[in-house]
């Protein structure tokens, strides 16, 4: 199916679902009771938040750079799948997002005609 739209929006939904997860899953589902919550928000929403204006944008070489960076949010999800309790549902969520934002970038930019900086004129 070519269908750039519909890509974009599950790399959207990927994108907004793994925003709100982390962001959530650090202050009030499973806070860290050793280490301040202000650091671990920096490492885990900074990322993400220097690609929302080039996905908000369906910039292509952005989608390429959350693609990336998506991989990140899928090695930390498998990781911590193999906890237990709460922690490893918000992991598969963690892991299903991850994907999503990867796989909808993916082929957003596979299917999308649009030339991007990198294509010859």
């Amino acid at each position: 199916m070519k269908n750039p739209t519909l890509y974009y929006r599950i790399a959207l939904v990927g994108y907004f679902g793994l925003l709100f997860l982390v962001l959530l899953w650090e202050t009030v589902i499973l806070p860290s009771t050793t280490l301040p919550i202000a650091p671990i928000l920096a490492a885990k929403l900074i990322p993400l938040l220097f690609v929302v204006r080039g996905l908000l944008y369906a910039r292509p070489y952005t989608c390429a750079w959350a693609a990336f960076l998506s991989m990140l949010y899928f090695i930390h999800g498998v990781l911590a799948v193999f906890s237990t309790g709460l922690e490893q549902l918000l992991a598969a969520l963690e892991i299903l997002f991850s994907q999503m934002l990867f796989l909808g970038c993916t082929f957003y930019i596979r299917f999308n005609d649009e030339p991007t900086n990198s294509d010859p004129v």
